[in-house]
């Protein structure tokens, strides 16, 4: 199917400027008569059902985030803006708070304002989209999958916890725990899973379920656990934190301890911000939350502009930043 891209890169045109133009709006007759014979050209058909859609939306599309302050979606917000920009539409950034109630008064004030789509890192298993699917606006899911046949962008995350534990597996600990986000949250079960499996096939003596702590994806959840963990009577050699603010959390501890790696290993889902300790000190597997945001405003655009093919899912692959004095070498996570 020819999408309004194509369209636009054969015109010389931006996306919006192909919409503009089978929407009536005004355009330069030298634009449209280009944008046009491209149409011809390429035998683009616009969808009349999506445009009538778009005549009774604005030009906005919403983002709704479970924690804006947290780097990895501030990089995704970019992502979305720096696509949606482009192609002449405005961007609104939502923070939930991972909070169900924030999230559904969102959702209803980009019905109520008629947005032309949504994308949505969501905040819960429960999650309701119900109304928002019936308006016909075009929803994307990123990071996590939202539990409808909708779009979505997720990370290999089962892949990027195998990836942080083989890593300090190799580097010799033996004791290894994992902190990870809330258990419903799928990133965090799917993220525990890869600890898991690398453990069992690596450490098949080793008991790892007492070594398991289910928290929220923040600092203070990251601190609270490493504390519990380091409390143990048998207490952890190494972590893997399943998000980046996690992994704050569990170095501020591990600092005030004295036990900075490579004393205690660490291991973090997420690239740390660099008020942190050096990134040389500590394996990484870096998530490429940019490219995220990008591919789901993509996604999001073409089901805008009448992209009717079945919903699909992008999975990103995350890359392997070994600490320093680390054998193992930099390659993409799970590949």
């Amino acid at each position: 199917m020819v999408t309004i891209y194509e369209v636009a890169k054969l015109a010389g045109v931006s996306p919006a400027t192909v919409s503009r133009v089978f929407n009536g709006m005004g355009v330069s007759e030298q634009k449209t008569l280009a944008v046009r014979d491209a149409a011809q050209q390429l035998r683009f058909t616009p969808n009349r059902n999506a445009r009538s859609l778009r005549r009774q939306a604005s030009e906005v599309i919403a983002l709704v985030l479970p924690d804006i302050e947290n780097p990895y979606f501030t990089e995704m917000a970019r992502g979305v803006e720096d696509v949606a920009s482009a192609a002449g539409y405005s961007l609104v950034i939502c923070n939930s708070d991972s909070q169900i109630e924030k999230e559904a008064n969102y959702l209803k004030i980009a019905i109520s304002e008629r947005m032309a789509g949504v994308i949505l890192a969501p905040a819960s298993d429960h999650t309701n989209l119900d109304d928002l699917i019936a308006t016909g606006r075009p929803i994307v899911a990123v990071d996590r999958g939202a539990g409808y046949d909708i779009d979505g962008v997720v990370m290999e995350n089962r892949a990027a916890g195998q990836a942080a534990t083989e890593n300090l597996v190799q580097a010799g600990f033996t004791r290894i725990a994992c902190i990870t986000g809330p258990e419903p949250i799928e990133t965090a079960q799917e993220r525990a899973e890869g600890w898991r499996a690398v453990l069992a096939a690596r450490l098949p003596d080793f008991d790892p379920e007492p070594y398991l702590r289910f928290s929220t994806f923040r600092v203070d959840g990251g601190r609270a656990k490493m504390e519990e963990l380091l409390s143990m009577p048998e207490p952890p050699d190494a972590v893997v934190a399943a998000n980046n603010l996690l992994g704050v959390g569990a170095i501020q501890v591990l600092t005030e301890r004295g036990l900075t790696p490579p004393k205690f290993g660490v291991a973090v889902v997420g690239s740390l911000p660099f008020t942190t300790l050096s990134p040389s000190a500590v394996t990484v597997v870096r998530l490429p939350a940019r490219h995220m945001g990008v591919t789901a405003a993509k996604m999001l655009l073409e089901r805008i502009d009448g992209d009717q093919q079945p919903a699909r899912t992008v999975v990103l692959r995350s890359e392997l930043q070994p600490a320093r004095g680390c054998d193992a070498p930099a390659v993409p996570a799970g590949g």
